[in-house]
């Protein structure tokens, strides 16, 4: 193979394909990245076998062909590269080396055959729908932080994804929970998504998802079955297995009587759950909410003794209650909440609390309280 191509195109393909790579592989061509050349393009796919992207760029195509070389050692190279550059890929058909020239600066690096190379089993995937970059980023920024990362708990290590109806309108819902906080965000259902099966897309594949997400505007193409999904954003597709398992029945622990509302400016609020927390040393950082006649009182302790107490002006009419809470899993949904105000609903001192943006009824989340 011989090719020509602009080292910022290279760049930011390899840049995607680059991440799906382990740092440490037992299996040397999985270290690798699969290079096709062919006319006016150039294919790049890299695989963890659970996980594969595939991306295309334009290149000046002299001879097609394919090989593998080492996935972080070429992205280096080209990232070190100066901007503006023609990149030359050059490797004869049966040799194990790969020739890279720009500039002045030339590498040659060892290859491993493209015959060897894992291609992830496509299989049917009969459901098929389109949906806008920007419900499917949504979805994930709203969900993706209550991921569990507990591996023996594996079917809670993904965002649930599945249709439903709530009232007599279909929707997409995606759900995330780790035990302690679940987040449940709601879209339009696409056309076609009706009869999808309920699954579980695994924590790596919502990351590259992710970073996919941040340079698409437009649809995102999503063809699934019970066992794979894979999403087309451009000249990027990503193909992922997903979670083997079956997740909880999340509904059971969405409270359905809190009668305490609590309404609460939310950027003063975050503000004083940080500030308050710093004083708590434990790992949890645990801080007491004391609530009474539109006044929210913020407090926590240390075992040296110290402490912290800050007062914020809220909208609570309900009778007084104390709660504890994990700080940190306070400001993780806090950071979620769109609008100027957060609303709580609380039932007491150990049930769990929904949280919700007062403006904005697509997203629901619950928090455990804690004995502070």
């Amino acid at each position: 193979m011989k090719l020509t191509l602009e080292r910022a195109a290279l760049l930011k393909a390899l840049a995607h394909v680059q991440s799906v790579v382990e740092r440490r592989n037992t299996i040397p061509i999985l270290a690798n990245v699969l290079l096709q050349a062919a006319k006016s393009r150039l294919s790049l796919s890299a695989t963890d076998m659970d996980l594969a992207v595939v991306e295309a760029v334009d290149a000046n195509t002299a001879r097609t062909g394919a090989t593998t070389v080492p996935a972080h050692t070429l992205y280096e190279i080209v990232r070190k590269l100066p901007d503006g550059q023609q990149v030359e890929i050059e490797s004869a058909g049966d040799a194990d080396q790969l020739t890279l020239r720009s500039g002045r600066s030339r590498f040659t690096l060892s290859c491993l055959a493209p015959s060897d190379f894992p291609a992830m089993s496509e299989g049917d995937l009969p459901h098929r729908f389109q949906i806008a970059s920007g419900d499917l980023r949504t979805l994930i920024d709203r969900t993706r932080f209550a991921i569990s990362t507990e591996e023996t708990r594996y079917y809670l290590n993904g965002i649930y994804v599945h249709a439903t109806k709530v009232g007599n309108v279909d929707v997409l819902r995606g759900v995330a929970t780790d035990g302690h906080r679940l987040a449940r965000v709601e879209l339009p259902l696409p056309a076609g998504a009706a009869d999808m099966p309920g699954v579980i897309v695994p924590r790596k594949a919502v990351g590259e998802l992710r970073k996919l997400l941040d340079e698409a505007d437009g649809n995102v193409e999503v063809e699934l079955s019970d066992t794979r999904i894979r999403m087309s954003i451009g000249n990027v597709t990503l193909t992922s297995k997903l979670i083997d398992g079956t997740f909880p029945d999340y509904e059971r622990v969405i409270p359905t009587a809190n009668d305490k509302t609590l309404d609460v400016p939310i950027k003063a609020f975050a503000a004083a759950v940080d500030r308050v927390s710093t004083i708590s040393t434990e790992k949890s950082r645990a801080i007491k909410l004391a609530l009474d006649k539109n006044i929210l009182t913020l407090s926590a302790t240390s075992p040296d003794a110290s402490s912290a107490v800050e007062e914020i002006e809220v909208s609570y009419a309900s009778p007084s209650i104390e709660i504890g809470f994990n700080s940190r899993y306070l400001l993780d949904i806090a950071e979620q909440i769109s609008g100027s105000d957060a609303r709580l609903l609380m039932a007491d001192s150990g049930s769990p609390t929904i949280v919700r943006d007062a403006a904005d009824e697509s997203a629901l989340y619950v928090l455990m309280p804690m004995r502070v």
